[in-house]
């Protein structure tokens, strides 16, 4: 892919796995998807390919290999994101 500024960006498969009011947004339990380098392009991206996760995106937990990590962390090929939506329960 190439960027505005002429920049190449690299691409790579990361597994997203959607969990409770993430996966019926998304309507998927699991894919894989070919995105930017950062937490943050995996979620536009998973918002680009299912727009009802907007909502849930704006409030989850992602956790990268198990770790609950923010926007910036960037993410190696082969990695697990894990969209965790708010629950109640006890």
């Amino acid at each position: 892919m190439t960027t505005t500024d002429g920049s190449h960006r690299v691409m790579r498969p990361v597994t997203l796995r959607y969990w409770a009011g993430a996966r019926a947004a998304a309507g998927v339990s699991e894919e894989t998807l070919h995105v930017g380098p950062l937490v943050g392009d995996v979620l536009d991206a998973a918002v680009e390919a299912h727009p009802a996760l907007r909502e849930v995106v704006a409030v989850c937990s992602v956790l990268v290999d198990g770790r609950s990590v923010g926007r910036d962390v960037e993410v190696a090929e082969g990695t697990v994101v894990e969209v965790l939506p708010p629950f109640a329960g006890g």
